[in-house]
């Protein structure tokens, strides 16, 4: 999956594989994934954790009513219930909002379980992706992406840095957000 495909700049995510995004803004980036793909999303989200998505705020990136929220009791069961999301391959996009950076071994879980998910899937594969905090660092992901803001008075904007990837070297995009809620991204 390729963001901002039109201006034909090289923000990708590969389908059926678990990335990662932190920063103040990473709601946001999970937004602009879901903005981009048809269908339901779940957004997990541990039943402990206060900050939760609201539809208000939702709303400039997509309609509110495509979200699916799961609230479970434990951490472990946030990484459980994306696993499954994922091996079922029915949403095209898992979110899991985490306050903790998962072990190695639950990432690899969650890979082979997309990869599952892509064979049983009707449409493209689906795509995971954790949320953590600070600047990230869960162990095994495709890729590791810091987004924060970066608004002006006119506009509100973002800063994106790719800061891992397995197939492409570190970099950093402007993006900024159009007043009829279009996106565009500047190298």
């Amino acid at each position: 999956m390729v963001l901002f495909q039109k201006q034909n700049l090289d923000i990708r995510l590969d389908l059926g594989r678990v990335h990662e995004c932190a920063g103040r803004a990473r709601r946001s980036f999970a937004l602009m994934l879901a903005a981009q793909l048809s269908g339901p999303i779940l957004w997990i989200t541990p039943q402990y954790e206060t900050q939760r998505p609201n539809p208000d705020g939702i709303r400039p990136f997509l309609d509110p009513a495509r979200l699916l929220f799961a609230t479970p009791q434990r951490p472990v069961d946030s990484l459980w219930c994306m696993e499954e999301a994922l091996r079922s391959g029915v949403v095209p996009l898992v979110v899991a909002d985490l306050n903790h950076y998962p072990a190695l071994t639950p990432v690899r879980r969650l890979h082979l379980a997309a990869e599952t998910g892509a064979r049983y899937s009707a449409k493209a594969p689906p795509l995971g992706l954790l949320l953590t905090p600070d600047k990230g660092g869960a162990a095994g992901v495709e890729t590791r992406w810091l987004l924060q803001p970066d608004s002006t008075e006119e506009q509100p904007g973002w800063q994106l840095k790719r800061l891992r990837a397995r197939r492409a070297p570190p970099r950093a995009w402007h993006i900024a957000q159009t007043p009829d809620y279009c996106f565009t991204a500047m190298i």
